[in-house]
């Protein structure tokens, strides 16, 4: 019998479901969805998903998307404007974007086990730091523009002006004053935008300047009088700089900057139509914490020696919700660990050597532009005047194969990269042809060379420059970890499911990764396929009307969802209409989005059985009935269950004049079973890298499109190119590089292999809640008993009367060989797991009975034959090396190492230190690369 993808991509066979369902207790999948699903949204088993093509190969697939990769255009991109083409070194191309041990990898929540890939990100901390001349940067922001938001709110937060206004240089990227604008708006925030190169600033108060360098027009300015004068005003300045111009330039940090951001694309990482790319942002030691998103920061082990983790604010929005400091919750690891490597492969002395080639191929160009010249002081971007020529300019570089930046009818710019070459210079300096006769001579080139400090001078960045070194050095990061490439990873609420090969192979593929956001659209016929496919099946699949796939992360999807509802009531002339519903079990971003569009959160009860409350709701709408603007809601919900009264919650809120927001993390659970667009959801988010197989990297890629309802479509995210948009990305497609995942998930699984999978997970999560009700009390349940995709484990009674956290499980299970599940959410002292239709029953039982044994080493604990203080939970994770140090724990070095003793079939996994000391970490704040001298004692 021939396979088909969806059998490879589901774990457990039919033999295997035989074996599951009668634990459930049904005997088929479609009586379980009867079972779980609540009757009055559940759809037609032969209905919801028959818009979608049939289910194709592996091998047809691909041959599709090659077919589509090569219907691209990928020509020599001189367009700039913060993407710049770049030569991935093969060594990081086949060993880090290609390799399942980092890009299927979760956020180091569990850091013992993730202290590879946290040593790469400190790396990257480091590299942003050094070269922007800052003390603290995080790791890594969506993309760039995304950055210079979050820099505008940071400088507003951390200074101590009044004023709410915002002076922004005219030189920054379109699409950053584009996103800065989408995000300035609802904040109140008043954006005054000036030339600011001639540094006198203009009257009035502000709280915050923004510049650029290089800027748009590629003019390189010297910003320390400006950063002067801002703080003689009382402001604070943020610095958007280009890394690479930075081993040239001296530093914002040496010019006086409280805040520096910007990307790292061209750092090894593919222009891919626009992203995925790791944005960074930096600042000053006095604001470290202030700093959104994750921060990698130095601290020990029970053993005192160093280790890694994520410091500070790692969970904030869960934590403070609509008061945290943005709504960010993930990063861009994957892409920021590349470009992190990349420095490493390159080194100080090679960085400088590709700016220096990247500068004399530009000096060469304005050489030849003579008196067309705009500014004479630059790093990689000219730009030339040719009064009324500009267009047939841009026309001829298109025929010889090379795309300009046409910038209006008398201005080209052209922008040089490490993929430039002399040939290009050429072409491109014929296509100006005699449009040069310019009677008056432009600027002097100047010398740009100002800076002197070092860079990039730890071990980190010295060490591995042959490819030996670096082959070796990725290997070793990558076995400090545990990723999906050696173990179920059964985290609830994130959906640690296969990424198959099939679907990861095409992205590095010329054809999607080559392509500039703002090359021509007619250079990106297969890219624009993909995207209109995507939209098209997801619309099928969710029931709603419109979808962006703008949104380079699920945050960023709710934010531009809450965006379009809150622009539709003002364009109803319900300005009133502020007040955003949430309940107490949300998801925490959704606070924190709300309070981000300028909303005022009301939470609503849950009843004990983790149910919305709907006479509480009734309340609250009653109170706030003027004010509504929405409610947002997770479904199934937060607590892992189908509430049987959401269609009733929609009609409540409906009748108020409120919208509903369906936040989309737990779509898994309702694909081809319910579509929220049609039970009573105006807008939802998605999660690609959930529900649709886009990897995790380790904290990042991400994409969170939004889909919403007819009377929502024209508030949509628009092109950050075009005057007036509502951007919330720097790209109109956002990450468009990786879109072809997720499409080629849809295409291989068709319709039946996608509702297959639903109720896979849905039957795996049920199994594992029923196998382990007896030993950990599963928390929430449906009416009928059923969970959906994930279940809650309560160790609440069993920490009371033992003293065994969650934390000492999830510790312990790495001494199993397993991730632990997802620890505290959203109830404090519970574990949610999730084990996803693609792990087949073998992996789920292994993780299943290691849960059996942890009760067991638990009852031995509250027996007394172990102290609550000194006992193999306590004590874990335990490394190779603790077992050759003095022993005097009441338990046995193989009962610590080998719980299920020495000839249980499953492989051993070494975590790389022991459980580490957070508090110590917290209290001596260190985020980039220590000197060795500081591991001394």
């Amino acid at each position: 019998m021939t396979r088909s993808f969806a059998d490879r991509h589901i774990g457990p066979d039919r033999s295997e479901l035989a074996r599951i369902l009668p634990v459930v207790g049904v005997d088929s999948l479609d009586a379980l969805a009867r079972a779980a699903v609540p009757a009055s949204i559940l759809d037609d088993a032969e209905g919801p998903l028959s818009g979608l093509p049939p289910a194709a190969t592996e091998h047809e697939v691909l041959a599709e998307l090659a077919a589509l990769a090569g219907a691209n255009t990928v020509a020599a991109s001189m367009i700039g404007l913060g993407y710049y083409d770049t030569l991935t070194p093969p060594v990081l191309v086949r060993n880090l974007l290609e390799n399942p041990a980092w890009y299927t990898a979760y956020t180091p929540y569990q850091p013992e086990i993730s202290q590879g890939r946290l040593e790469a990100l400190l790396n990257f901390q480091t590299m942003v730091s050094d070269l922007t001349g800052m003390e603290v940067a995080n790791a890594s922001m969506l993309d760039e523009a995304t950055a210079a938001a979050e820099a505008m709110t940071l400088l507003r937060r951390a200074g101590r002006s009044k004023s709410a206004r915002l002076l922004v240089d005219i030189d920054v990227f379109p699409q950053t004053r584009t996103v800065l604008g989408t995000r300035a708006e609802p904040l109140g925030i008043e954006i005054v935008d000036a030339d600011l190169s001639a540094v006198e600033l203009p009257d009035g108060e502000f709280f915050g300047v923004l510049v650029q360098t290089p800027g748009a027009s590629g003019r390189v300015v010297d910003w320390t009088s400006v950063i002067g004068a801002a703080h003689d005003r009382g402001a604070l300045v943020a610095v958007g700089a280009d890394l690479l111009a930075a081993t040239l330039l001296s530093s914002p940090g040496e010019q006086g900057a409280d805040v520096c951001f910007g990307t790292t694309q061209r750092f090894g990482v593919p222009l891919g139509y626009g992203g995925p790319h790791a944005g960074y942002l930096a600042v000053r030691q006095g604001y470290a914490r202030q700093l959104p998103g994750r921060l990698v920061g130095v601290s020990v082990d029970a053993d005192g020696d160093p280790a890694y983790r994520l410091a500070l604010q790692t969970r904030e929005q869960h934590i403070r919700r609509e008061k945290a400091t943005s709504n960010i919750c993930t990063a861009q690891v994957l892409l920021a660990i590349v470009a992190a490597m990349y420095a490493s492969y390159h080194g100080a002395d090679g960085l400088r050597a590709i700016a220096r080639r990247v500068h004399a191929h530009a000096a060469t160009l304005a050489a030849g532009l003579e008196g067309a010249l705009v500014h004479g002081r630059f790093f990689d971007t000219v730009l030339a005047r040719v009064p009324g020529g500009a267009e047939a300019v841009v026309a001829k570089a298109k025929s010889r194969g090379i795309n300009l930046r046409l910038v209006d009818a008398d201005h080209v710019g052209i922008a040089c990269d490490e993929a430039t070459t002399d040939a290009h210079v050429a072409a491109v300096l014929e296509s100006f042809g005699t449009a040069l006769s310019v009677e008056t001579d432009g600027p002097a080139v100047a010398d740009i060379e100002t800076r002197t400090s070092d860079f990039l001078t730890h071990p980190a960045f010295t060490s591995h420059h042959t490819e030996t070194a670096m082959l070796r050095y990725l290997r070793g990061l990558s076995d400090k970890d545990i990723a999906l490439d050696r173990s179920m990873i059964p985290l609830g609420s994130c959906t640690m499911k296969l990424n198959a090969t099939a679907e990861m192979e095409p992205i590095t593929w010329p054809g999607f990764s080559r392509v500039h956001p703002f090359a021509p659209a007619e250079d990106a016929p297969g890219l624009l396929a993909v995207v209109a496919d995507l939209e098209r099946w997801l619309c099928e699949i969710t029931g709603y009307d419109s979808v962006s796939l703008q949104p380079n992360a699920g945050s960023q999807g709710e934010y531009a969802g809450l965006l379009a509802i809150r622009r539709y009531h003002l364009d109803r002339g319900d300005d009133h209409r502020d007040t955003c519903l949430i309940p107490s079990s949300a998801h925490g971003t959704n606070a924190a989005s709300a309070a981000m569009v300028g909303m005022r959160v009301e939470v609503v009860r849950c009843r004990d059985n983790g149910d919305v409350d709907l006479d509480d709701l009734r309340a609250k709408i009653a109170d706030h009935a003027e004010r509504l603007a929405c409610i947002m809601i997770t479904y199934p919900s937060t607590h892992g269950v189908y509430e049987h009264e959401v269609a009733d919650l929609c009609e409540l809120v409906h009748e108020a004049g409120g919208q509903v927001y369906v936040d989309g993390a737990n779509l898994n659970a309702l694909v081809g079973l319910a579509r929220p667009g049609r039970f009573g959801g105006d807008v939802s988010h998605l999660n690609l890298h959930k529900t649709f197989c886009i990897p995790h990297g380790g904290g990042g890629p991400g994409v969170g499109p939004v889909a919403v309802r007819a009377h929502l479509a024209k508030y949509l995210p628009g092109d950050p190119l075009e005057a007036g948009s509502h951007a919330v990305s720097a790209a109109k497609y956002g990450s468009a590089s990786i879109l072809p995942i997720t499409w080629a998930y849809i295409r291989m699984m068709g319709a039946e292999g996608l509702r297959a999978a639903t109720l896979t997970a849905i039957a795996s999560a049920n199994y594992v809640a029923r196998r382990l009700d007896e030993y950990y009390p599963v928390l929430y349940t449906g009416e009928n008993g059923m969970v959906a995709h994930e279940c809650i484990l309560d160790l609440r009674e069993i920490t009371k009367r033992t003293g065994v956290t969650v934390d000492d499980v999830a510790k312990r299970l790495a001494d199993y060989g397993f991730h632990a599940p997802t620890m505290s959410f959203p109830v404090a002292g519970t574990l949610m797991v999730e084990p996803t239709e693609s792990e087949n029953l073998a992996e789920i039982d292994a993780f299943v009975d290691a849960m059996i044994a942890i009760r067991g080493e638990i009852d031995k604990v509250a027996a007394g034959v172990w102290p609550a203080e000194d006992n193999p939970l306590r004590g874990a994770p335990h490394t190779a090396a603790c077992l050759v140090a003095e022993w005097e724990h009441p338990y046995s070095r193989e009962i610590a190492v080998y719980p299920r003793g020495r000839g249980h079939a499953r492989a051993k996994v070494w975590p790389a230190v022991r459980r580490i000391d957070g508090a110590y970490g917290d209290r001596n704040l260190v985020c980039s690369c220590p000197p060795l001298s500081a591991y001394a004692d």
